[in-house]
């Protein structure tokens, strides 16, 4: 396992994707962006991406985007950072998959493979399923065609190669 906070890895870029099907999608993610620059550079984001929820198709669709950004932070106060963004924006607790304003992920901390405990929340980098969601693959590829999964060792091309054909054309980029 590496240290997660070495300074020869500050300069990596971290890839989040963020989500709202709640509210205004729209806002909820342009406000989590805003609040993500306090205490990030935002370098690179993504279109707006549309998806039925998962796994149940009868709750409101998704918008998704994919950010790349840097910051001098630790991990752990990264991840409590975007915890109390995602409160601020009307995130409960809730049932897993359940809608929600706001839902930000890590799927790439600095290239970095973990899995640790923050408080009571145990977080695994990069994200578990990311390698298999449409909503985050084709934004991270929109922005950084040169990714590859810190753990499964593949570019973000061959990824969405796997993906099924109900996957691939079960996404649309949405216009604002």
């Amino acid at each position: 396992m590496q240290k997660l906070d070495t300074l020869e890895n500050h300069n990596k870029p971290i890839i989040l994707s963020i989500g709202s099907n709640l509210g205004n999608r729209i806002e909820n993610i342009n406000v989590a962006k805003k609040y993500i620059g306090f205490f990030c550079k935002i370098n690179k984001i993504s279109k707006y991406y549309e998806t039925e929820s998962w796994p149940d198709n009868k709750y409101p669709k998704f918008l998704n985007i994919a950010l790349s950004c840097t910051t001098d932070i630790s991990f752990k106060l990264f991840f409590k950072k975007l915890k109390i963004i995602e409160r601020k924006l009307g995130r409960k607790n809730s049932i897993k998959n359940f809608p929600r304003t706001c839902d930000i992920d890590i799927i790439d901390f600095r290239g970095l493979n973990f899995n640790i405990y923050v408080e009571k929340n145990q977080v695994i980098c990069p994200h578990p399923r990311s390698h298999l969601r449409n909503f985050v693959l084709f934004p991270i590829f929109e922005i950084e065609k040169n990714w590859f999964h810190p753990k499964k060792k593949q570019s973000v091309t061959l990824l969405l190669k796997k993906l099924r054909l109900k996957s691939l054309s079960g996404i649309k980029i949405f216009s604002i």
